[in-house]
């Protein structure tokens, strides 16, 4: 019987998001990779090279996840509406991604895995607010790229630090998620200097927030 490679790698990945997510990359071992995802950890070696690299793949295809899932907008005029409700959604809904990042970020120290790449993509959500910036939609007092990474924060912090979300809610009693996901993106156009922007909601070939 042939071997079915993709679905082997397939079955590494899935294992090692949950590896690195919950212990990060100095808690996670690729025996315990194998062991979770039943491959040995010698083909482990043999797809993905070291630990670090087996990391590097796992960020980079959950990143591609979300680029897909909340795209910007390829005429760079942003839908804030679909784009920081998206991101606030997909955060909530996969809060194993703002683990991965923030596990990069306490591991190595500043340094940046794929980093020539990755900033292309995050280039292009910094184009889309500066496009807005030159189009009269978005106010100019703040650069566009602090604007472009705080409207990351904003949509995506909440699923990081769910327990000072909770500390700090107005319904300690229960969080009302439809309200909070609003509210975010109230914010996002408060913060932005608008009241509404329309825009086109385009697919771009890039990695998301």
């Amino acid at each position: 019987m042939a071997w079915d490679t993709e679905k082997t790698k397939s079955r590494i990945l899935e294992a090692a998001l949950l590896e690195f997510s919950e212990k990060g990359p100095a808690g996670t071992t690729i025996d315990n990779v194998a062991r979770r995802s039943g491959v040995n950890k010698e083909r482990i070696y043999h797809y993905f090279g070291n630990k670090q690299a087996l990391f590097g793949v796992v960020l980079d295809g959950e990143l591609r996840k979300i680029s897909e899932a909340v795209p910007v907008s390829a005429t760079g005029r942003l839908d804030i509406d679909a784009y920081i409700g998206g991101l606030f959604d997909y955060h909530r809904e996969h809060p194993h991604l703002n683990r991965l990042v923030l596990w990069e970020g306490l591991t190595y120290n500043g340094t940046i895995l794929d980093e020539s790449r990755r900033s292309e993509y995050y280039a292009a959500r910094v184009s889309a607010v500066r496009s807005g910036q030159e189009n009269g939609e978005i106010a100019t007092n703040v650069d566009a790229d602090v604007l472009a990474f705080l409207l990351l924060s904003l949509a995506g912090w909440w699923s990081s630090v769910p327990q000072i979300a909770h500390m700090m809610s107005a319904d300690p009693d229960g969080v009302d998620l439809d309200t909070r996901r609003r509210n975010v993106i109230e914010a996002a156009k408060n913060l932005l200097g608008q009241c509404d922007v329309a825009g086109a909601r385009g697919d771009v070939d890039s990695h998301g927030f």
